[in-house]
């Protein structure tokens, strides 16, 4: 691997590493609410957080690229607060992988806490925990697999990420160019032996991965139960 290579891989484990921990602190109240809540508007949260599950990445990162321009009222926004626009910069990549990765973390934890049950929460309000007390050290704790599994399956799909990253990001050397850019790269360079050393190197951490998360959580696809 070269300086180009080792770059995009210090920048893709980098916005890995942030998006996962944006990911379980913004995910982590929208599960608990959709696994608790009998609200109407559960079936619409729901659907528009597996979103990108369904649409191409490249609908997202154009919707998202408009919002962020100049005209878009993200934009607009970040304009106005001294930001500057977003698109084709680290931040941009940000936002735009914890939206891509969203379901991916909000389904396994709320398969978690929905696993929890009534009685322990029931248990713990009847020793006068409050809702907050109850939340931290009763649902976290039994929910500690689906918190593996959705910090796991973040972190992974957001080192994958193409469509959305292109799209946001463009092909910035160190500061937008991810790994599965720089493959694509080198493919259309017709540099075939870097290509492969990347795309190896890259399946060889999924699996591994993916072998850790069901060694250590053999009920990861079952959200903890």
């Amino acid at each position: 691997m070269d300086a180009a290579d080792l770059a995009a891989v210090w920048l893709t484990l980098k916005l890995a590493t942030v998006v996962t921990l944006l990911l379980l602190a913004l995910g982590t109240p929208v599960a608990w609410w959709l696994a608790r809540t009998r609200s109407r508007l559960k079936s619409a949260v729901m659907a528009v957080v597996a979103l990108p599950l369904v649409l191409p990445p490249t609908v997202i990162g154009f919707y998202l690229l408009l919002a962020m321009g100049p005209n878009g009222w993200l934009g607009k926004l970040t304009t106005a607060l001294g930001i500057g626009l977003l698109p084709f910069t680290f931040a941009g990549l940000v936002i735009a992988s914890v939206l891509y990765s969203m379901p991916f973390v909000v389904q396994p934890l709320q398969n978690a806490f929905a696993a929890i049950g009534e009685r322990p929460l029931e248990a713990a309000a009847t020793l006068r925990a409050s809702p907050w007390d109850t939340f931290w050290s009763v649902a976290v704790p039994l929910a500690r697999p689906g918190f593996l599994s959705a910090a796991v399956l973040g972190f992974a799909h957001t080192v994958g990420e193409f469509g959305v990253v292109l799209m946001i990001g463009g092909n910035i050397p160190a500061q937008t160019r991810v790994v599965s850019v720089q493959i694509y790269d080198h493919v259309e360079a017709l540099e075939y032996a870097q290509a492969h050393w990347l795309a190896a190197a890259m399946l060889a951490f999924s699996f591994v991965v993916l072998l850790v998360m069901y060694t250590l959580n053999p009920q990861a696809l079952k959200g903890g139960r």
